[in-house]
Parts: structure tokens; sequence; C-alpha cells
């Protein structure tokens, strides 16, 4: 069923008399759990959002009001996130964050009239498969993420012994895949492959097998927790392997648990947006009040700005107006300027190829 802006209440509140209807907007990630910070970068991006724009007047004379849904990115949790927000009557939704969250809720949100933009759900079938047109992201694919690190294994990493693991997730054994595919069409050949419990603290078993292979390249399709402990645990056990992944492993957590192990470590993200000019007022804003807005933050904030820009341009919150505006509209945010193409997926830079560094990611330099 499609949901109207006003639930019976306020309109009836409304033909007594001059009243406006709060907007029920809401975010969802893994707030709690391994996964957290992740959580975390998406709560602060979505909460200063909505601030901003309810400061500057809210989205057609009505302020958003914001809840926050914990999937601890659980499919099961994910589902029951969304409904629960229908039954609240939110209108829009800016996550999930994994794939294997957002998937399945995007047929909840569908079903409900709602629309939802993940800022960092990159598994392709969740917009190739996507259950309805209010089903976005505004974050890049794997296939696209993938092809760049398999195209940059392979002209500088050809002649070495790499190895593919993943965690068996929707996102990471996606992401692997991918970039295993790209890597073997451009000549190349996987010495190693392998899939990990996610989750676990001792990953010696996986090490010592790396390590008997003489493994110079360890690619890991999953996310900075389980990747930290196995660089860590790899330079315990005297390897010099450099590390590579995708972008879960844009959070300062990664060297919390690595500390010098993780000097050195690889990795695929969109180009940073801290570093776009149309978002250095925000980005002064995060840090003045004490966060650092890496990974997903900046997306999270653009989320709610396409959004609010949509409904503010189609005089209403309302499913069918907004999802029009998103599909015909471009939208000026810290992103810089982005629209959505036919299967809502952004129209963005591609991704680049950052490295860590004595304590934070930055774009690698040959």
């Amino acid at each position: 069923m499609k949901r109207m802006l006003m639930t019976g209440a306020a309109l009836g509140l409304v033909l007594c008399g001059p009243a406006f209807a709060d907007t029920k907007v809401a975010v969802a990630g893994p707030m709690t759990g391994q996964y957290a910070s992740y959580g975390e970068q998406m709560r602060v991006g979505a909460e200063l959002a909505v601030e901003d724009i309810n400061a500057a007047g809210g989205v057609n004379g009505e302020q958003l009001v914001l809840s926050v849904g914990d999937d601890a990115c659980d499919p099961k949790q994910a589902v029951a996130i969304a409904n629960q927000f229908a039954g609240e009557g939110v209108v829009f939704v800016v996550g999930h964050f994994c794939s294997g969250s957002s998937i399945p809720a995007s047929a909840v949100y569908a079903e409900e009239g709602i629309i939802q933009i993940s800022p960092a759900s990159t598994n392709p079938a969740y917009t190739d498969e996507r259950p309805g047109p209010g089903i976005l992201r505004i974050c890049g694919r794997d296939d696209d993420q993938g092809r760049v690190a398999g195209e940059f294994l392979a002209a500088r990493f050809l002649d070495k012994k790499i190895a593919f693991v993943n965690d068996k997730t929707a996102y990471g054994k996606g992401l692997a895949d991918a970039t295993l595919a790209t890597y073997e069409a451009a000549g190349g050949k996987a010495a190693m492959t392998e899939a990990y419990t996610a989750g676990e603290k001792d990953y010696t078993a996986l090490v010592s097998k790396l390590k008997s292979e003489d493994i110079d390249l360890l690619y890991v399709g999953g996310y900075h927790t389980e990747a930290g402990l196995l660089a860590r645990q790899m330079r315990e056990q005297g390897m010099d392997t450099i590390v590579m992944s995708g972008d879960g492993l844009t959070t300062a957590e990664y060297w919390a648990i690595t500390g010098e192990a993780g000097e050195g470590t690889l990795l695929t993200f969109s180009p940073d947006p801290r570093k776009n000019a149309d978002a250095a007022l925000i980005v002064d804003k995060f840090r003045a009040r004490g966060i650092e807005p890496e990974g997903y933050v900046l997306y999270t904030y653009a989320a709610v700005q396409a959004w609010a820009q949509a409904a503010q341009a189609a005089g209403s919150a309302d499913f069918d107006p907004v999802v029009k505006g998103l599909d015909e509209g471009t939208f000026n945010t810290v992103l810089g300027e982005l629209g959505f193409n036919e299967k809502g997926d952004a129209t963005l830079p591609g991704y680049v190829v950052y490295e860590w560094k004595a304590g934070n990611y930055d774009y690698f330099v040959q």
C-alpha cells in the first residue's frame, strides 16, 4: 500500500485549524554488534542532516523527526526494523548498511510505499533485483569495485601469489568473487581461495595455511574486524603479506585492531568526500563536534539531502511524487551533484585505491 504523509489524527487537526504534522524519517544499520562503527557513521550523518534541514525550515514547512533502527547486520532483524518503521508512519529510510540486511528489508519498504536509499549497500542485486522503484542507493556497486580491485591486482601483482578469502556474506563473497573474476580475466590465477566465519577471534588455522602457501597478498572480501585480525595474526607469525580489501575497511577501528600491522593495507572506496569542496562546511561542522566524517558519514548525509530536495521540489513527502523527483532530478549534496539512473544507482565517480598509513587511509600513491 502507499503510505500517506499524515495520519488520520493529524489530518483531523488540519481540518480544525492551521497545523502541521511532522514528517517521520529513519536511519537503519548496525548500531550494535561487531560492525557498530558503521552504524555510528550512519547515525551521526543522518542526525546532522536532519538537524540542518530542520534549521533551514524543514521539508515543505514540516520538521523531520528521525527514528534510529538497529539491525545488527542481521537479515531477520532488518525485516523487523522495516516493519516497525512502517507501523510508525516513516516515509523515508536511509539504510541499511550490510547488503544482506538492505536486500530483505527492501521488500518491506516496497510493499509499504516507503522510500529506501542505502548509503552503503554495494551488492549489485540490491538495485538489479529491486522490488520497487523507491529502492535506491547513493554508494557504488561491488561489480565496479571488484573490477577496479581486480585490475589493480593484475597490473601490479600478476606475478605474485594471491589468496582470495571471504566471509560468506552477500557483501563479502560478492566483492571477492567480482574481484577474482576480473583478476582471472586479466590472466591471473588465484593461489588459494577460502571462506571464513565472521565474528571469530582466532584465525590461526587460516593464517598458518596462508603462510605454508607463501602468499604474497591476501584479498579479503569482508569487514574490518576480521581483516584486522588476519593482518595482525599474520604479522605475529612473521609474515609480510599485503592485505587488500574493499570499503569495509573505512573505519578507524581497523587501525585500532591492527596497530602497525595495518600499515600498507590496501582498499577500494569511492573518492573521499571529505576532500570535496562541496562538503567543506559540513566536514568542519562534524569535526567541531569531535566527529571525523570517515567512511559512510557523508554518504548518509547526502542520502537525506537527496530525498529532502526531491520532496521539497515535489511539494509533498508522498511516495509517488518523491520517487518521480528522485528519478528525474539532480541534487546538490556533500558528495557533489548527483542523480539516479534507471536502476536506482547514483551517478557518482567510480572507485579508487587507498592505503592505510600511520593510522589513516588515504589515496594510494605509487
